[in-house]
């Protein structure tokens, strides 16, 4: 067995482990800060809409010898705006400028073909208009509010009401990091950013519900026994499911960061930073959220609870009657039965 799979064998069976939930105010603050942070940027920054969220054009032209840095001279000046230039695999330019009207759109189409000394007909202009973007825009936000609604739905029936409040607010953290992200780097919010954003909910949320029912199956029966508190539990569903929400994480992250730093990065690939951005921020968010943010604040609302505030009583009582006898609180529980922490599906031999 690797030395990977051997922790993550003594993770499961409470061998060792790490005490997430004990430092929850700590990872709470971090949150706090990186989403203020965030709320800022936004406010201060704002994000880089793309042309298809501010109208303008997208000039296309054949192959040409001029270089990116030259072509965006030539559109800038002609436009009077910032463009975008992009070198296709074809040696071709593609120019996007925003806020061109189809007027406008001309004047510049003519004057590129004179700085590239092709004629008017080998460019290829295409005008997007603003509503558009908007469409997109507002079918995305139905979607998230439809996404959100069902989510808290199917998991208050699947789970409880406070994994349901707490799934729902790590959801929300991460879409403000990923979106704060954005405007902190400048990238340009386009269509496939949306997807982006859409598509992160899914990695983000299946974590979460991932260490929820490890604490669902641990926390069965938890009054009828005094060896652990309701956090205890809860700590021991995140250590059962570190390793493999590490490992899942780490595979998803890797062909999004070659996208990424490979594609958008060294090959110039813009377009791809798009949707790959979006999604390297928010896989790598919504892990954190499902370990250091989710789980502590179910613990935070289920240890509210009449029953398990006498519970946690009843394990101190217990301990320090044990410590005060000369026994490890281990020995003091005798025959009695432990709940068992369920994470990452049937053990051998070993029955529900």
């Amino acid at each position: 067995m690797s030395k990977l799979g051997d922790l993550g064998a003594k993770l499961y069976r409470g061998e060792v482990g790490y005490d997430f939930v004990g430092k929850r105010f700590l990872w709470y603050g971090v949150s706090i800060l990186i989403t203020i942070t965030a709320i800022v940027a936004l406010a201060v920054q704002g994000l880089n809409m793309g042309i298809e969220f501010k109208g303008g054009a997208v000039f296309t032209t054949p192959k040409t010898t001029a270089s990116v840095a030259k072509v965006t001279e030539d559109a800038e000046k002609a436009s009077g705006h910032d463009a975008i230039v992009q070198e296709l695999g074809t040696g071709g330019m593609r120019i996007q400028i925003s806020g061109l009207d189809t007027d406008a759109a001309a004047d510049v189409k003519k004057q590129l073909a004179a700085d590239l000394k092709v004629t008017e007909a080998d460019i290829n202009a295409d005008l997007v208009g603003p509503s558009w973007g908007e469409q997109i825009a507002n079918k995305a936000w139905t979607g998230l509010g439809v996404f959100m609604v069902l989510v808290v739905i199917y998991l208050a029936i699947a789970f409880e009401w406070r994994m349901a409040v707490a799934a729902l607010i790590a959801l929300i953290h991460d879409l403000t990091i990923t979106v704060g992200v954005y405007a902190l780097v400048g990238f340009e919010v386009t269509p496939g950013t949306v997807i982006g954003l859409l598509t992160i909910l899914g990695y983000s949320l299946y974590d979460t519900v991932v260490v929820f029912d490890g604490l669902k199956e641990g926390s069965k029966d938890i009054t009828k026994q005094t060896r652990y508190t309701f956090s205890e539990i809860a700590n021991r569903s995140i250590n059962g499911t570190l390793v493999r929400s590490i490992n899942t994480t780490v595979v998803a992250l890797l062909p999004v960061a070659a996208l990424l730093f490979i594609g958008g990065g060294f090959l110039g690939a813009g377009m791809l930073n798009d949707i790959s951005l979006s999604l390297f921020v928010g896989l790598a968010a919504g892990a954190y959220s499902s370990i250091f943010i989710a789980t502590p604040l179910v613990v935070d609302l289920k240890e509210r609870e009449p029953a398990m505030k006498a519970l946690k009583k009843r394990v101190l009582a217990k301990r320090a009657s044990a410590a005060a006898r000369g026994e490890s609180p281990d020995d003091a529980q005798g025959s009695e039965d432990e709940p068992q922490v369920v994470s990452q599906g049937r053990q051998p031999g070993r029955r529900r």
